[in-house]
């Protein structure tokens, strides 16, 4: 299975990873904004999802599509 970003790029545990767009995430009143910078990235058994830590939340998943590698 090989995990790829937006732009194609394959994807590998432990890397880090921008957002391409402003995300709202679901149950907080956090907005991720478009540039953020993601670090340490782990990549789950669905391979349209990363799982990672951003700001202050913990476990966030994020689906590829909104990500490009570092």
């Amino acid at each position: 299975m090989t995990v790829r970003d937006s732009n194609g790029t394959a994807l590998a545990e432990g890397d880090n990873v921008t957002l391409i767009k402003d995300l709202k995430v679901k149950g907080t009143t956090v907005t991720l904004k478009r540039g953020t910078l993601i670090r340490g990235i782990h990549l789950t058994d669905n391979e349209a999802e990363v799982e990672c830590r951003a700001e202050k939340i913990k476990d966030l998943v994020l689906r590829t599509e909104f990500l490009k590698k570092a």
